[in-house]
């Protein structure tokens, strides 16, 4: 069955379903899973806007440092669960012009056999404006894609 479980996070209450759902399922199948969180990098145009107001907390180091505590605050509660049901659990973040390519990216290099990940469920104009970063994982991953809604 499913060994290695990559399971993306974003740390918002329908990730944290999946998550669940993904710790059920590798605790039954006597997989691992690793808990992969991806952010996209400091917008340029927000360092321009940055300079002109003087405002601090728009500063790419701010922003870099910020966002590496929320993914160590996300991860480690994953961390806490997955020992809670004794799930072998590793961590991993990162910073990616694309969030989806960035899980692709790490199901591959970790050798996952299935990701699991939470989708909003964006239909119509809002999802074609909007995007998904589950449906782009759907579209490049060549492993399976189990997709919590």
């Amino acid at each position: 069955m499913y060994t290695h479980i990559l399971v993306p996070t974003d740390g918002s209450e329908l990730s944290d379903k999946a998550v669940a759902a993904a710790l059920k399922l590798a605790k039954l199948a006597g997989a691992r899973i690793t808990a992969f969180h991806a952010v996209e990098p400091y917008p340029l145009q927000g360092a321009y806007a940055a300079e002109a107001s003087g405002v601090a907390e728009l500063q790419p180091e701010v922003f870099a440092e910020r966002s590496e505590e929320y993914a160590k605050r996300v991860l480690d509660a994953v961390a806490r669960n997955a020992a809670a049901a004794n799930v072998q659990c590793t961590t991993a973040y990162a910073t990616a012009r694309s969030v989806s390519q960035a899980i692709v990216d790490k199901a591959r290099a970790e050798n996952c056999d299935l990701i699991v990940m939470a989708s909003h469920g964006r239909r119509g104009l809002e999802g074609f404006l909007l995007g998904s970063e589950t449906q782009k994982v759907l579209t490049h991953s060549t492993i399976p894609v189990l997709v919590y809604r």
